[in-house]
């Protein structure tokens, strides 16, 4: 039996906070698919780097370009209003281990504070943007504006598509997957979860792969059959 959820938010779920289903739609808690974590670099009007811990994005391109999709770019933030002025970002990956780091930029955030001071990261530069780039970063995507849509046409929030012209990966993180995909790698939001017993909202979770096997070692399966690692 499946639970059938609606565009009504009140059939449900509840929010956390006033305004919770208007910044974020009431499925994204409902669905809760978890989606990698990193920090956006810009520079703030002042000339102050800024940091903005975020999510809700996918990666893809074809022979035309490599392109970097984030949802969910509310207008209210800093980094919005720097990406439409500048033209430019910084989608830095860091590890778990970095967590509290890229908490501490979301809590001190305003717009005299040097972010990168305020997350104990390391400002680097980029080969192709002004953006600073992150140290700790083991992966870091230099990217130009290309597209910037409001698809709510609610005036909230921006899906902003990024042009990527470089990517930056640390030396350790090159060959095989043990590093990218583990602890030390990609680390993943579940993003306030519904408990669909009560309504109520968990507590943002956060993540790491766990590798199952090989493309290989799936193909090789029975159809029908539940694989076994």
């Amino acid at each position: 039996m499946k639970r059938e959820i609606g565009m009504d938010a009140q059939e449900l779920l509840y929010e956390n906070w006033p305004g919770q289903f208007d910044s974020f739609s009431h499925l994204e808690f409902a669905c809760a698919i978890p989606q990698v974590l990193f920090l956006i670099s810009t520079v703030k009007q002042n000339g102050k780097p800024n940091l903005c811990f975020h999510s809700w994005s996918s990666f893809g391109g074809d022979a035309g370009g490599y392109f970097a999709v984030m949802q969910n770019i509310s207008h209210l933030s800093h980094t919005y209003r720097n990406i439409v002025r500048e033209g430019e970002f910084c989608i830095n990956f860091v590890s778990a281990d970095y967590y509290a780091n890229c908490i501490a930029t979301i809590v001190n955030n305003t717009v005299p504070e040097d972010e990168f001071e305020a997350g104990g990261f390391t400002l680097e530069k980029a080969q192709t943007v002004k953006a600073p780039r992150v140290a700790e970063s083991f992966m870091t995507l230099e990217c130009r504006l290309a597209c910037n849509v409001d698809l709510s046409k609610q005036g909230l929030n921006s899906m902003i598509i990024g042009r990527v012209l470089n990517v930056a990966v640390e030396e350790s993180y090159i060959e095989g997957v043990d590093q990218r995909y583990g602890r030390q790698g990609f680390m993943y939001n579940i993003h306030e979860p519904a408990d669909y017993a009560t309504g109520q909202l968990q507590d943002t979770h956060v993540a790491s792969l766990d590798v199952l096997g090989s493309y290989a070692q799936f193909k090789n399966k029975p159809f029908g059959h539940k694989n076994q690692f």
